[in-house]
């Protein structure tokens, strides 16, 4: 099956791609293979000179990578942008900081001299999804090849250029070809990827059902495994907080991306005192979102990436009104081309409704009205998920005692749920398990060595 790019904001297909045969990847097992046993014994000083040229690319090319983004997967121009930015920070993080992180740690023991080394494993295949499509690969290819492995990129099927121009990047900045390989190949031939010898560590982002797969692959053939699933969030929501701040960091962390990210806020949670006062909030700055071309300035919400993912949004809107909920705001798809979404809001969102179990991945909120602080907190996790989580409240030491009880992999205070290369991301529960960024990132895909020396 090949891969198609297809522009959702039209439906019309861009460009097409064969799927790889055996023996090309192969031979991309064998190139990355090859690459990174020389790679491996590069010094952090010029890892860290061709990553940094990585960043000069990516800045020099930022406003082609970013249209191709929003071509290919309908994120609005100025979003695609950020994305981009956000690529060369974590490049230059990496090129400054993967030598301290990763340098030999000594350790008193009965030993003369004992110390703990972090090499390489070897190849990481990083399967990616296609929501923030540049992001995503380079902040799990980056740690990785700083680390001193080699990166073979297995991208979601929509966002093959997007796929090809990470890897065009990477060798324009000066990366030993072969070392970072992207491989159109079918979901079908990933089974035989993990079990490859050579490949020695797998780290995937997406859906929690394929992220169950693939950990039990990885697990099968004893392979280092990071898992980054799905979310849903808990914007939760106090009486003392500042609602137009709280109001404000909703709409951008709810609607960016058309709501199609994992760390997006997607469950409102509100304390009674303030209910009413910010529901109304949130639906005036939904209705003035602005819907249309993603290609243009203006535009804050686009298409999502596919038709058949607008429709189960739908379907998951349509059911938990039948189950309870009530529309506010839009709720419907728009008519005519391409995969458009009304923004829209659910309110009295009931626990037997599928936005309140599920994950909305698209531009709809969901609120769900508290009894008391303790309730929220409850609420908060009675989900199956852990990705993020926030709090909204001006006394700052109570938030930060309610943040201890939150089960999540970050908890933001008064701010929006963000990945920052400098705080290590991930999840808990159903929402995955090991860390990217930070020196926890770095340091999934090495091998913690001790040395013992008599």
């Amino acid at each position: 099956m090949p891969y198609l790019s297809l522009n959702p904001a039209t439906g019309k297909i861009l460009r097409s791609f064969e799927t790889w045969d055996a023996g090309r990847l192969s031979s991309a097992l064998e190139g990355a293979g090859n690459a990174q046993a020389v790679w491996r014994r590069t010094s952090f000083e010029e890892r860290a000179a061709t990553m940094r040229r990585v960043s000069d690319v990516l800045r020099a090319r930022q406003e082609e990578f970013a249209t191709l983004i929003t071509l290919e997967m309908g994120k609005p121009i100025r979003e695609a942008r950020a994305e981009v930015e956000k690529c060369t920070l974590a490049c230059d993080y990496y090129a400054l900081c993967s030598e301290h992180f990763l340098q030999d740690e000594p350790v008193e023991s009965d030993a003369g001299k004992s110390y703990v080394a972090y090499p390489p494993l070897g190849i990481v295949l990083a399967i990616m999804p296609w929501n923030f499509p540049f992001w995503q690969a380079f902040r799990a290819a980056v740690p990785a090849l700083m680390a001193g492995n080699a990166v073979l990129l297995k991208h979601a099927s929509n966002v093959p250029q997007c796929a090809l121009a990470i890897q065009q990047a990477f060798r324009e900045g000066g990366l030993p070809e072969s070392l970072f390989a992207t491989v159109l190949v079918d979901a079908a031939q990933i089974p035989g990827i993990i079990a490859d010898p050579r490949v020695q560590g797998v780290t995937f982002t997406g859906s929690e059902p394929v992220g169950r797969q693939v950990a039990a692959l990885a697990g099968q053939h004893l392979k280092k495994s990071v898992l980054e699933l799905g979310g849903s969030d808990a914007f939760v929501v106090l009486r003392d907080a500042d609602l137009d701040s709280a109001a404000q960091a909703a709409i951008a962390s709810r609607f960016q991306n058309a709501g199609q990210s994992c760390i997006a806020a997607k469950r409102f949670i509100l304390a009674p005192e303030i209910a009413d006062d910010f529901v109304v909030l949130l639906s005036e700055r939904i209705a003035a979102l602005n819907v249309g071309d993603p290609l243009l300035e203006t535009t804050q919400i686009g298409p999502l990436a596919r038709l058949d993912l607008r429709d189960e949004v739908h379907r998951q809107v349509g059911d938990s009104l039948a189950e309870g909920a009530q529309a506010t705001l839009g709720c419907q798809a728009l008519a005519g081309e391409g995969a458009f979404y009304q923004p829209s809001l659910l309110d009295h969102v009931t626990p037997q409704s599928r936005a309140y179990r599920e994950e909305l991945f698209g531009p709809v909120a969901a609120v769900i009205r508290a009894r008391d602080e303790a309730d929220a907190l409850r609420i908060a996790n009675d989900t199956r998920f852990g990705l993020g989580s926030s709090i909204w409240s001006r006394d700052v030491e109570r938030a930060e005692r309610l943040a201890g009880d939150i089960q999540a992999g970050c908890t933001f205070i008064n701010g929006m749920v963000k990945s920052d290369p400098r705080l290590p991301f991930g999840g808990a529960k159903a929402s995955g398990f090991g860390r990217e960024l930070s020196y926890h990132g770095i340091r999934e895909f090495v091998n913690a060595k001790t040395v013992w020396i008599k």
